[in-house]
C-alpha cells in the first residue's frame, strides 16, 4: 500500500453536492438575516453597528470550527447586548471589550470545570417554556418594524410569507427565505418603493476587523471594574448555548459535545474581543433558520454564514443596504411560528398535563418575556420545578405504627424519601407520651438523603429519651447507614 493510498483512504470525504448547496445557501440566509439583527444589538449595546456586525463574523466563524453543536450559530445576541450596554455606555467601547475577553476566559474556564453536566438538572417543561419563550420574543422583536410604516409594507410582507409557506411545496432545491429576500428586494427597487430597508439600521462596515488590545489601563480597578460584567456574560452566554444546543439536538435527534461547546463559546468571546466585537453566544432565531428551515446539518453553513456576513458588508454593502426589512421581519414570523411547541399548549395536552408541568412552563415563559432574558426563565423555571417536585416526593412518605401483641415495644415503619421537604414533620408523626418504653423505627423501605434527615431522627430520639424511653433504628441501607452514623449527635439542636 502506497503513501498516498494510505493518505486517501484517511482523508474525509467530500459531502454530496446537494448537502453541499444546502449548507452555502442556508449560510447565505443566515447571513443575510443576521444584518439587521446585529446593527439592532448593537443599538441596545450602545456601540457601532460595526461592532455588532464583526462580532458576528468572528463567533460564527470561530465557533464553527471549536463548538460542540454542529449547524449552530453563534453571533452578537440581544441578551449579551443587554448584559454589556452599561459598562459600554458609561465607560467606553474599551472596558466593554476588555469585559467581553475576561468573559470567553471565565467560559473557557467553567467548560473545563464540567459547567456543561449541569443541563441535566434541566427539566423538560423548563425546555418547552424555553422554547415558546424564545418564539414570543422572535414574534415580538419584529412587531416595531410594521409599525408606523408605509402601507405597501403590509402587502409586501404578506407577498413574502406567501412565498416562504409555499415554495416549499413545489420544490426545495432552493431555501424560500432567500427566494423571498431575492424576490422583495428586487420588487421594491424596480417598481422604486419607498419602504424601511436594511440600510436604514446602520452603515455597514467597509473593511475587515482588525486586532488589537483593548484601550484600558491594566489595572485592579480595570478588573474590579469589569469582572462582575463579564460573570454575568460568561453565565447568559453559556446557558442560551446549551439550550440552543440541546434544542437542536432534538430536532435533528443528534449528540452534540457540551463540554465542547461551552469552551469553544469562550474561545470565540476571546477572538471576538482583541478583534474589537461586543461579543456573543448562540443565536436560537438564526439557528432555527439554518437547521429547521434552510436544512443546514454541518459545520460549513455556520462557517459560510460568518464569511458571508463579511462579503456581503464590504463587498456588496450598497445592495444589501436596499434588501427591505419585511423580507427579513417574514422569515423571522415563520421562525417565531415554527419554534412554538403548538401541541404543548393544545387543550388535549393541557388536559392530561400535571398540573406543575404546566405551571413549571408557565413560569418559565413569563420570566423569559418578562425580563427578555432567556437564563433568568430557565433558573426561575428549573426552580420552580425542583419545588414542585420535592412537594410531590413529600408527599409519598408514610409511616405505620403495629405494637407488639404483649405491649413490650412499638414499631413504627417508614416508606419514602426522607430528605429536607419530606422529614420535617416526621417528629409529629410519633406517640410520645402512649409508647411502650421500647421504640423500633424501622427504616428499610426509607433511605435518608440529608443532614436535615439525620436531625429529625435525632429530634425523635431526643424526645423519647426525655420520657425515660429508648429508640431503635434498624433497616438502613448502606449509604443511609453511612451518613446516619457519621452526623447524629453532631448536629445542633439534634438534641
Amino acid at each position: 500500500m502506497t503513501l498516498l493510498t494510505t493518505l486517501a483512504r484517511r482523508r474525509p470525504a467530500l459531502p454530496p453536492l446537494r448537502v453541499l448547496r444546502t449548507e452555502v445557501l442556508a449560510g447565505l440566509v443566515v447571513a443575510l438575516a443576521l444584518i439587521p439583527e446585529a446593527i439592532s444589538f448593537s443599538i441596545i449595546a450602545g456601540v457601532d453597528p460595526a461592532v455588532g456586525l464583526y462580532a458576528s463574523f468572528t463567533m460564527a466563524v470561530v465557533i464553527s470550527i471549536a463548538g460542540g453543536r454542529r449547524a449552530m450559530i453563534s453571533a452578537a445576541t440581544g441578551a449579551i447586548a443587554l448584559v454589556v450596554a452599561p459598562l459600554s455606555i458609561n465607560h467606553g467601547l474599551g472596558h466593554l471589550v476588555a469585559a467581553v475577553i475576561l468573559g470567553g476566559v471565565l467560559q473557557v474556564a467553567l467548560g473545563a470545570l464540567g459547567v456543561a453536566r449541569l443541563m441535566r438538572f434541566v427539566p423538560r417543561s423548563v425546555m418547552v417554556g424555553f422554547v415558546n419563550a424564545l418564539a414570543i420574543l422572535i414574534f415580538m422583536a419584529q412587531v416595531p418594524e410594521l409599525v408606523d410604516v408605509p402601507w405597501i409594507v403590509y402587502p409586501l410582507f404578506a407577498l413574502a410569507l406567501a412565498v416562504i409557506v409555499a415554495l416549499p411545496r413545489l420544490t426545495r432545491a432552493v431555501p424560500a427565505p432567500l427566494v423571498s429576500i431575492v424576490a422583495l428586494t428586487a420588487l421594491t427597487l424596480g417598481a422604486g418603493l419607498a419602504v424601511p430597508t436594511v440600510g436604514d439600521k446602520g452603515a455597514l462596515p467597509s473593511s475587515l476587523p482588525v486586532p488589537g488590545i483593548p484601550d484600558v489601563p491594566l489595572t485592579l480597578d480595570t478588573l474590579t471594574l469589569i469582572a462582575p460584567y463579564s460573570l454575568a456574560f460568561a453565565l447568559v452566554g453559556l446557558m442560551e448555548s446549551l439550550m440552543t444546543a440541546k434544542l437542536v439536538d432534538d430536532i435533528t435527534d443528534t449528540r452534540s459535545d457540551k463540554t465542547r461547546e461551552s469552551i469553544g463559546q469562550g474561545i470565540a468571546n476571546i477572538v471576538t474581543g482583541f478583534f474589537g466585537g461586543m461579543g456573543g453566544c448562540a443565536m436560537i432565531g438564526q439557528t432555527m433558520i439554518n437547521v429547521k428551515v434552510s436544512g443546514a446539518r454541518t459545520r460549513l453553513s455556520t462557517f459560510l454564514a460568518g464569511v458571508f456576513l463579511m462579503v456581503l458588508c464590504i463587498a456588496f454593502g450598497p445592495w444589501v443596504s436596499q434588501i427591505p426589512m419585511a423580507a427579513l421581519v417574514a422569515v423571522m414570523v415563520i421562525v417565531s411560528v415554527s419554534t412554538f411547541d403548538w401541541h404543548s399548549v393544545s387543550p388535549a395536552a393541557l388536559k392530561r398535563m400535571p398540573v406543575g408541568e404546566t405551571l413549571v412552563m408557565a413560569v418559565t415563559v413569563v420570566a423569559v418575556v418578562a425580563t427578555h432574558n432567556l437564563a433568568v426563565g430557565v433558573v426561575a423555571g428549573s426552580l420552580t420545578a425542583f419545588v414542585a417536585f420535592a412537594r410531590r416526593v413529600a408527599r409519598l412518605v408514610s409511616v405505620s405504627s403495629v405494637t407488639d401483641p404483649d405491649g413490650g415495644q412499638a414499631v413504627y415503619v417508614v416508606e419514602g424519601e426522607l430528605f429536607f421537604a419530606s422529614s420535617n414533620d416526621l417528629v409529629h408523626r410519633f406517640d410520645y407520651g402512649g409508647d411502650p418504653e421500647h421504640v423500633v423505627i424501622d427504616l428499610t423501605r426509607a433511605h435518608i438523603w440529608d443532614a436535615s434527615t439525620v436531625a429529625v431522627l435525632d429530634a425523635v430520639t431526643a424526645k423519647y429519651a426525655a420520657r425515660r424511653k429508648t429508640v431503635e433504628i434498624i433497616g438502613l441501607n448502606e449509604y443511609s447507614a453511612a451518613m446516619h452514623g457519621r452526623l447524629s449527635g453532631e448536629l445542633a439542636g439534634g438534641h
